[in-house]
């Protein structure tokens, strides 16, 4: 069963500080390794997991501009840090401080992404909960979900911008 058609239940999961949520995935974001402080969380098996797209525990509440942000950072063969807020297999939620980065071979080459995950702070948890409010409101204005998508980067660019900032920066910043 995928997290992606189970309604969100509204209640929140949370893991040990100490523990660091794991996964790698191929070029196409297709899951090639979880840890168990993974499969816990997400209340999913590995042979539920294994090959699987990542965004089988993509939250309703996550705004499409952020992964397009992930995914715009990762192919510039660059890391990117994100407060991320996803759903386990039975529609509960957690936040996570995702560090994502691309695996290379020996030529430079990308050959997948291996993404680590610890708990955020609970301020971090309230700000991005609030922006990320803002940009799926600006992305649901819009019947085509690309260009909402589009516009709510444009407001995420301006978020960071009203600051001085980088998008690192805004991240670490809050």
């Amino acid at each position: 069963m995928r997290a992606s058609h189970v309604a969100p239940t509204g209640r929140e999961r949370f893991f040990p500080e100490d523990e660091i949520i794991v996964s790698k995935t191929d070029l196409k974001g297709r899951i090639t390794y979880v840890n168990q402080t993974f499969m816990t969380v997400a209340d999913f098996t590995e042979e539920e997991l294994l090959g699987q797209p990542h965004s089988i525990i993509r939250h309703p509440d996550m705004p499409r501009c952020v992964f397009k942000l992930l995914w715009d950072t990762l192919e510039a063969k660059s890391e990117i840090f994100a407060f991320v807020k996803n759903m386990a297999k039975n529609g509960d939620h957690y936040w996570v401080l995702a560090h994502v980065t691309p695996t290379f071979d020996e030529r430079r080459n990308v050959t997948g992404y291996h993404s680590n995950r610890r708990v955020p702070e609970r301020k971090h948890v309230e700000l991005f909960d609030g922006i990320y409010g803002e940009l799926l409101a600006e992305e649901k204005r819009f019947t085509d979900w690309r260009a909402g998508m589009e516009s709510a980067g444009r407001l995420l660019e301006k978020m960071i911008a009203a600051k001085n900032m980088e998008y690192e920066e805004f991240v670490f910043s809050v």
